[in-house]
């Protein structure tokens, strides 16, 4: 936007603001009517007629006014982004996240802010649970021979899953077993245990050290079946049918079908937000922007964070004609609160 002079940006601003809340195309009388633009009408449309030549607007219908195009788009939320402060704390909401007693259960509660604070389908991407340092596990003897296997990792993250063990363990020994393992490789990340305890499954002093043996092959169990891709977390898939706009004809419903497929199937949506989250910090994709032909109908608003144990990323996902304002701040807000508990917690 820094080529156009104050006249220009105004009037498109002003029609992008108008048509993000009707979905509508703007006319030179709505801009100067709604918007607090002392031009006349006239001068409105050969400056709206300069943005289209520019690329910034387009024009549905020979009669029609204006709608933005994704270039207009972008001059928009590069403006925005240009004037955004840190956002508040918003104490309610982060409260709610701080009550969540798993990372499955952060992730819920986070998708499902970012989709009511935003009006849009909210995403937060989990590191793969391979990744997870370990910071204590314990064995809990069930019927029949099985045992409980309770997975606490930094951030909080908390995993269970029940084994068959081909030997047999009484609770002593569960307990011993767990002991040595969380003394040998707490602070280590999964994938380190896994490969650490098949290595030393491998080594001649197991075979002669019988306590030894059965613990590490009770790891072996425990963690044969990582899961080494990150976990994608959706809510809000309904909204992608609403504040579709009338003359919005480029959202068909196969583009919306097709989003609603990659949110469905998962690890697709995943490998195609990928690329976004390589890097830290806010990244905003509009449109014609993406790489990816299926996300060309969609707009994305993602802060990502390379280092976060507990939340890879997190986003907001819909229609080209998404209020930007909105889904910027939501995802900005959730993504400090984020950092902010990850630092609090040991």
């Amino acid at each position: 936007m820094s080529d156009l002079n104050h006249r220009a940006r105004k009037i498109l601003g002003a029609i992008v603001h108008e048509y993000l809340a009707t979905g509508e195309a703007v006319g030179s009388r709505t801009v100067t009517r709604r918007h607090g633009i002392d031009l006349s009408p006239a001068t409105v449309r050969n400056v709206m007629s300069d943005l289209e030549e520019a690329g910034l607007l387009k024009q549905p219908h020979t009669s029609a006014g204006r709608v933005p195009t994704d270039l207009g788009y972008r001059c928009y939320v590069d403006a925005l982004l240009s004037e955004r402060r840190s956002p508040r704390s918003a104490p309610l909401m982060e409260a709610r996240l701080r009550r969540a007693g798993s990372v499955e259960d952060l992730m819920t509660h986070l998708t499902q802010e970012l989709s009511r604070a935003s009006h849009q389908v909210g995403f937060a991407i989990a590191p793969a649970v391979d990744a997870t340092t370990l910071e204590r596990l314990d064995f809990v003897p069930l019927d029949g021979g099985r045992v409980l296997v309770i997975v606490l990792g930094t951030g909080g993250h908390i995993s269970h899953k029940v084994i068959e063990p081909s030997d047999e363990y009484d609770r002593t020994e569960l307990v011993q077993a767990a002991n040595y393992l969380n003394s040998e490789f707490k602070g280590q990340s999964l994938l380190q245990v896994r490969q650490a305890v098949l290595d030393r499954l491998r080594e001649e002093k197991t075979l002669y050290d019988v306590l030894l043996g059965r613990a590490l092959r009770l790891a072996s169990s425990t963690f044969a079946d990582l899961d080494s891709a990150p976990t994608l977390f959706v809510q809000g898939a309904s909204l992608l049918l609403d504040d579709v706009g009338a003359e919005e004809t480029e959202v068909t419903l196969e583009a919306l079908r097709t989003l609603l497929g990659m949110i469905e199937e998962k690890t697709r949506l995943l490998r195609l937000l990928d690329d976004y989250i390589s890097s830290d910090g806010l990244t905003i994709v509009i449109g014609s922007e993406h790489s990816a032909p299926d996300l060309q109908h969609f707009s994305l608003v993602v802060s990502s964070d390379s280092d976060g144990r507990t939340v890879r990323a997190v986003g907001v996902i819909g229609p080209r004609r998404m209020r930007y304002s909105k889904a910027i701040h939501a995802v900005d807000s959730l993504s400090k609160a984020i950092n902010r508990m990850g630092a609090s917690r040991p």
